[in-house]
């Protein structure tokens, strides 16, 4: 691929756009299958006749799936980089997506969900060392804006789920339909040209790379971003039904304002990060997400609830990306490993963090279990230095501001 300069002249800025576009179709294509599948999870449940148990089991399935695929992910996209590991999984993807819905027995529903979710974490290995590789290049920050699109295409997936349901759609001709048109929608934006760098050392040391050195606190920085995305996913509806004390359909407000929150902020906060810095940008990220919960906990009405998700969603929206940024240019380990280490751990803490969650309110309360999330939050801002680019690697590092 030819050489592409820092942005400043305007041909310049239109050359940038081309890997931009390539990279932003596959965080797309990732989102929308995510999403088509997570709108039709009770169509499912009513067709395979699943209790809430046999959920439970059939979505774990899923979440090995991608636990295993990470590292195995990123070793390959360090040996054969990561825009051709990309191009294959987004083609396999989409049929993982169509197996769930051919799937004729919960046994084979579990092993699809398995497959769906070994390609979907590989994925977000390879697209995030992938979008990396163009940040390094572009020379300023725009992680967020690619997780943005991810963060568009799984709103739109679950959008397509409420027309189909309200169409009375199968669910099988909903996902092979979703699968299709997103293929042949974003397939070709991936085949635009750039040249991944690869890793002679790729095959050197375990599988799993455990982060080590200052990695470590950036995955417990993903871990407490992920904590507390995962449980606003899964808790903020009954929070506010059995707390707040609102109706079921005001209830899903509160997911509603976060999700659309974490949009926006994704969409500004790469020039947050390029005038300011990620390490500013992250402290303020976690006081942000911390006062939103401490809003939520401390005035369990509506309207300063809705308040509070929205600062919450302020505050997560940047973090997973500076970390998988900072992961991507660690000089220690290479990137497809080092973002597949933080990955794991923050993917953990979205797996086993609601449910840490759901046995802390039991034996206390939720609004105690909304308390930890706080101090979870706090860590980040706390561990915010370690996101600076300065210790990454030779030639790649990101400018600190403008």
């Amino acid at each position: 691929m030819s050489e592409i300069r820092v942005p400043g002249a305007s041909p310049a800025r239109a050359r940038l756009r081309t890997p931009w576009r390539a990279v932003a179709a596959s965080f797309a294509l990732n989102g929308i299958l995510l999403g088509v599948w997570a709108s039709r999870i009770p169509a499912v449940v009513d067709h395979h006749g699943l209790g809430r148990a046999q959920l439970g089991v059939l979505l774990l399935c899923m979440g090995i799936g991608a636990l295993i695929s990470f590292p195995l992910a990123g070793r390959l996209s360090d040996s054969r980089g990561a825009v051709s590991v990309t191009r294959w999984l987004a083609a396999g993807y989409p049929l993982a997506l169509i197996l769930i819905a051919l799937a004729p027995s919960p046994v084979w529903l579990g092993a699809a969900l398995f497959v769906f979710g070994a390609m979907h974490g590989a994925m977000d290995v390879t697209m995030n060392s992938w979008a990396g590789e163009v940040e390094k290049r572009i020379g300023h920050s725009v992680m967020s804006s690619f997780h943005a699109m991810w963060s568009l295409g799984a709103g739109l997936g679950a959008a397509s789920g409420f027309a189909a349901a309200s169409l009375s759609l199968a669910v099988p001709v909903h996902f092979i339909a979703a699968a299709v048109l997103g293929a042949l929608l974003l397939g070709p934006f991936l085949t635009l040209p750039w040249k991944s760098q690869t890793s002679a050392h790729s095959h050197d040391g375990p599988v799993f790379a455990f982060p080590r050195g200052a990695l470590i606190a950036v995955g417990l920085i993903t871990m407490a971003s992920g904590l507390g995305e995962g449980s606003v996913a899964d808790w903020s509806a009954i929070y506010l039904k059995d707390i707040v004390g609102v109706g079921e359909a005001h209830a899903t407000l509160g997911y509603a304002v976060f999700s659309v929150t974490m949009v926006a902020m994704r969409l500004v906060a790469d020039r947050l990060i390029t005038r300011f810095g990620p390490v500013v940008v992250a402290r303020l990220s976690g006081i942000s997400a911390a006062v939103g919960l401490a809003i939520v906990v401390l005035v369990p009405a509506f309207v300063p609830a809705l308040l509070g998700y929205v600062l919450m969603g302020l505050g997560y929206a940047a973090v997973v990306p500076l970390a998988y940024s900072r992961a991507a240019a660690d000089p220690l380990i290479p990137p497809g490993r080092g973002i597949a280490s933080v990955a794991t751990l923050g993917y953990g803490s979205l797996l086993m963090g609601p449910p840490a969650i759901g046995f802390v309110a039991e034996v206390t309360s939720l609004r105690f279990a909304f308390a930890i999330l706080a101090v979870a939050a706090l860590m980040i801002t706390a561990l915010a230095p370690v996101l600076s680019r300065a210790g990454g690697r030779a030639g790649g590092a990101l400018p600190q501001a403008d």
